[in-house]
C-alpha cells in the first residue's frame, strides 16, 4: 500500500467561484438559500429512509427529492462536531478536542491548545464568513460551544439572530437557569406554561427569522435540535403513539433494521450485521417489568425522533409556500452516532421520571442523571455497525446524511452517494455555492486552512474515485481511514486494529496481523496528523 498524503487537508477547488461545474451562469441574487438541520444523538438507523421503523416522512421525503450518503461522518461527539461543522476544520484546532465548558465552569486558561473547551480565535464560523458575503445568519437550538462569557455566544461568532440553549442539555419542558434559553444576547425566563417544548420553540424561532427578514437576500440557518439526546422528554400524545410498539425487544428490532437497511442499499447486502453488544443481555431474559419499562422508554425517544420530524416538515411547508424551497439547499445530519449513556444495558434515570417535566431533567447537576434509553436500544440504533458516540468504530461517527437542493442537484434523485465524506465538508461546500471568500484574516488572527473538500462535485457530477485521508481522537479514542483501510485504537486498548472496510463494513474481523505494512503507515499518518492539528499535547 502505497499512500500519498498531504496532512494539512485538502482546500476545496474554486471557493472564489460560486458558479457549481455543469450548472448554467446564474445572476449573484440567486445565490441558494443554505439550510443546516442538526439532530442531537441520533443513530445511523434512527429515520425511515436509513431502515428504522420510526416514522419520519417528511426526513424521508428530502432523501427520495435529493441524495443520501453511505459513507459521511461525524466526529464522533456533540461539541466537536458541531466545531468541525461551522468551521470546516478539525475539532482539535478549534479548542473543541472535547466538550464544551459546562454552565458556570469556565474552561482551563491553561489548557493545551486543542482543548480550550470553546471555539478560539484560530478558526471563523460559517455564519463569519456567509455574513460579509451578503447572506443573513441565523440559528436556532443547541450552541454547545462555549457559554461562560458572552463573547463565546452566537451572535459575536457570526450569527444575527440566535435562539436556543448555549448547555449541552436541558430540560426539554421547561428548560430553566444556565441550562435555560437566550434569545440574541439576552437570558430568557424559564417558560411557563404546559405546551412548551424544545423541538417545536427552536422550530417556531428559526421560521420567525425567516419571516421577520425584511430583504431578498440569501440566508444561512442553522437548526440545530437538541432531540434526541436525554434526558427522554417527549410530548404524551406523542409516547402513546409508541408504547407497545417495542415489546419484540432490541434482537429482533436489530434484525428487522438491518434487513431494511440492506434492502434501501445504505449498505451491501453482503455486509453482516455486527451482534448484540457484549454488554447488553438477550431480551428473552428481561422481566415482564423490565420489558415495559424498556419498551417505554424507547417509545419515548422514537417519539422525540417522530416530533424533530414533523418540525422539519414545517420548515419545508414554510419554504414551500414562499417559493424559496427550490432554491434552498438543505442538509440534514446528526452529531455522532447513537449514545449508550450511561453506559448499561437499561440506560440512566428514574423509569418514573421519563416523561415527568420536573423530575425527568437533569437534576442535581449531574448529566448522568439524565434519562436515557441505555446501550441495549442504543445497539438497535446503530445498526448495521458496532460502537456507540464517542467509540470511533463505524457506529459512533457514521452519520446520515440527506441532501436536498430541487435547482442544484443534476444527479438522479433518491440516488446513494457511496463516495466517503466527512463533516468538515459542508463548510468548503458552502463557500463554492455562496462565493464567500475563507479569510486568511479574521479580527488580527490568521485562521487555519481548511480541511475539508466540497461536496459539490458529488451533487452535480457522481462519484469520485480518489482516496482521501480521514482522521479522529476522542478522549483517547483514535482512527484513521484511507481508501477503504481503517485503524482503530480504542482508549483501553495499547493494540491497533486493522479493518477493510471494502468487505467488512460493520469491522468484525481484525486484520492487523494480515497486513502489519498497511497498519504501520496508517498509524504513523495518525501521528503525524496528531502532532500538527493541536490533538498533541493533550
Amino acid at each position: 500500500m502505497n499512500f500519498s498524503r498531504s496532512l494539512t487537508g485538502c482546500i476545496c477547488w474554486g471557493l472564489s467561484a460560486w458558479v457549481v461545474w455543469g450548472m448554467p451562469d446564474r445572476t449573484i441574487s440567486r445565490r441558494p438559500n443554505i439550510v443546516i438541520i442538526l439532530a442531537d444523538d441520533m443513530g445511523f438507523s434512527d429515520i425511515g429512509c436509513y431502515g428504522s421503523e420510526i416514522p419520519t416522512p417528511n426526513i424521508d421525503g428530502l432523501a427520495a427529492n435529493g441524495l443520501r450518503f453511505s459513507q459521511f461522518y461525524n466526529s464522533a461527539r456533540c461539541s466537536p462536531t458541531r466545531a468541525a461543522l461551522l468551521t470546516g476544520l478539525h475539532p482539535h484546532q478549534t479548542g473543541m478536542g472535547q466538550l464544551a465548558e459546562s454552565p458556570g465552569a469556565v474552561g482551563n486558561p491553561d489548557a493545551a491548545p486543542g482543548y480550550t473547551k470553546f471555539l478560539n480565535a484560530s478558526c471563523v464560523t460559517i455564519g463569519e464568513v456567509l455574513g460579509p458575503a451578503g447572506y443573513h445568519t441565523y440559528l436556532s437550538g443547541k450552541w454547545h460551544l462555549g457559554q461562560n462569557g458572552r463573547e463565546k455566544w452566537p451572535l459575536q461568532r457570526g450569527f444575527e439572530r440566535y435562539y436556543g440553549i448555549l448547555a449541552g442539555s436541558g430540560s426539554y419542558f421547561r428548560p430553566t437557569g444556565l441550562r435555560g434559553l437566550t434569545l440574541d444576547n439576552e437570558a430568557l425566563a424559564t417558560p411557563d406554561g404546559a405546551n412548551y417544548y424544545t423541538t417545536d420553540a427552536f422550530t417556531d424561532h428559526a421560521i420567525r427569522f425567516l419571516r421577520e427578514q425584511k430583504d431578498s437576500a440569501p440566508f444561512f440557518l442553522y437548526l440545530a435540535f437538541n432531540a434526541p439526546h436525554w434526558p427522554l422528554h417527549a410530548r404524551s400524545e406523542d409516547v402513546a403513539r409508541f408504547v407497545g410498539h417495542y415489546r419484540a425487544g432490541w434482537d429482533t428490532l436489530r434484525l428487522q433494521r438491518n434487513a431494511r437497511i440492506r434492502t434501501l442499499g445504505i449498505v451491501s447486502a453482503k455486509t453482516d450485521i455486527a451482534p448484540r453488544d457484549g454488554n447488553v443481555r438477550a431480551w428473552e431474559t428481561l422481566s415482564e417489568r423490565q420489558i415495559t419499562e424498556m419498551d417505554y422508554r424507547m417509545a419515548v425517544y422514537a417519539a422525540q425522533v417522530s416530533r424533530l420530524d414533523w418540525n422539519i416538515g414545517r420548515l419545508v411547508d414554510y419554504l414551500r409556500n414562499c417559493a424559496q424551497l427550490d432554491n434552498t439547499i438543505i442538509f440534514f445530519l446528526s452529531d455522532n452516532g447513537a449514545c449508550d449513556e450511561p453506559g448499561n444495558d437499561f440506560g440512566g434515570g428514574n423509569f418514573s421520571a421519563i416523561n415527568d417535566p420536573e423530575a425527568g431533567s437533569l437534576g442535581a447537576g449531574d448529566p448522568t442523571q439524565g434519562s436515557s434509553y441505555g446501550r441495549g436500544w442504543a445497539n438497535v440504533s446503530s445498526v448495521p455497525f458496532r460502537g456507540f458516540k464517542s467509540h470511533l468504530y463505524e457506529g459512533g461517527i457514521a452519520t446520515p446524511l440527506v441532501v436536498h437542493w430541487p435547482r442544484g442537484i443534476r444527479r438522479k434523485t433518491g440516488e446513494i452517494v457511496r463516495t466517503p465524506g466527512c463533516i468538515n465538508d459542508v463548510m468548503p461546500t458552502l463557500l463554492q455555492l455562496s462565493g464567500a471568500s475563507y479569510p486568511h484574516e479574521n479580527h488580527g488572527n490568521k485562521p487555519f486552512p481548511l480541511e475539508g473538500r466540497s461536496l459539490v462535485p458529488l451533487l452535480v457530477e457522481g462519484e469520485l474515485g480518489e482516496s482521501r485521508w480521514f482522521f479522529w481522537e476522542q478522549y483517547n479514542n483514535k482512527a484513521v481511514r484511507y481508501g477503504n483501510w481503517k485503524a482503530i485504537q480504542p482508549s483501553r486498548s495499547n493494540d491497533w486494529e486493522l479493518y477493510d472496510l471494502a468487505s467488512d463494513r460493520t469491522e468484525l474481523h481484525n486484520v492487523a496481523s494480515d497486513y502489519p505494512e498497511n497498519l504501520l503507515e496508517l498509524k504513523q499518518a495518525w501521528h503525524e496528523w496528531a502532532r500538527t492539528h493541536q490533538v498533541l499535547p493533550k
